[in-house]
């Protein structure tokens, strides 16, 4: 089956969990978690849940531990907590959860930084994904340019069909 038919047989609604991991943030001042949201209603897709935690591994998981045992979340889109800084602890806490890791979306992401956005600075960027439990999972930089990068370049155009591929054998 080429690609093309996958993304034919795909869901046309994916049902969205958003993550916005800052210290500082709120509903009010997200730009990138607004802007998540803004684009998958765009694009006919459902936002289940929108939350915001504190850069703390514990707040972290618990959060997407929640967004993995609803049965009504087919993706989690998580900003912030990507960097190298010792408060940045997303990618430590949540790729272990990972039953399969998605290396393209981190390799992709970075590439796209560097070529169309901030050059060399992209090696700072740990941006992954994976998916959990027949989860998939994101986990994107804070900044609203990196968020715009991953969502119009990477996420939306494939979303559907991950989540296909996630779902296929059950």
């Amino acid at each position: 089956m080429s690609v093309e038919q996958h993304k034919q047989d795909a869901p046309s609604t994916i049902r969205c969990m958003i993550i916005t991991v800052s210290d500082t943030r709120t509903i009010e001042t997200d730009r990138s978690g607004n802007y998540i949201a803004s684009e998958l209603i765009k694009g006919d897709h459902e936002i289940i849940d929108h939350l915001i935690v504190q850069d703390d591994s514990l707040k972290i998981k618990a959060a997407v531990r929640h967004g993995l045992e609803r049965e009504d979340v087919d993706v989690i889109l998580t900003n912030g907590g990507t960097g190298i800084a010792e408060r940045d602890v997303t990618i430590e806490t949540v790729t272990p959860l990972f039953d399969k890791e998605i290396p393209g979306f981190g390799e992709l992401f970075r590439m796209l930084s560097y070529t169309e956005d901030i050059g060399s600075a992209a090696i700072l960027s740990r941006a992954a994904a994976g998916v959990a439990d027949h989860t998939a999972i994101f986990l994107m930089p804070g900044s609203s340019g990196a968020v715009k990068l991953a969502m119009n370049k990477l996420i939306l155009p494939e979303v559907p069909h991950i989540v296909r591929e996630v779902n296929k054998d059950l």
